[in-house]
């Protein structure tokens, strides 16, 4: 109980914290790169923070990355399709994940 109060006092402030740090960093890098490289506009902080929130909007970053087993593995149907595989197939979608996914050479 005592680990969730001290969380609601401190978890507004670190996150705009956050969202300050990362609107200063945005607005940084963009005046830094893109206005010499492209010409393009600078920007203030608050264009900085809200071109951030636009792209966690758009593009759902900020998240935290959750494994493929916490997200509760493959579909049911997947499963399904996997267990009517026989052998060979299963060694041949393999192959043709790996190639597709692998490592790039």
């Amino acid at each position: 109980m005592r680990f969730n109060r001290k969380w609601m006092f401190f978890a507004p402030p670190l996150f705009l914290a956050f969202i300050a740090l990362m609107g200063w960093v945005v607005m940084s890098l963009w005046n830094y790169i893109l206005v010499p490289a492209v010409q393009a506009g600078p920007l203030n902080f608050w264009q900085g923070a809200g071109l951030l929130i636009l792209t966690r909007i758009l593009f759902g970053g900020f998240g935290r990355g959750r494994a493929w087993k916490q997200r509760g593995g493959p579909s049911p149907a997947f499963k399904q399709k996997w267990m009517n595989m026989s052998d060979e197939e299963k060694q041949r979608f393999k192959e043709e994940w790996k190639k597709r996914c692998g490592p790039k050479e």
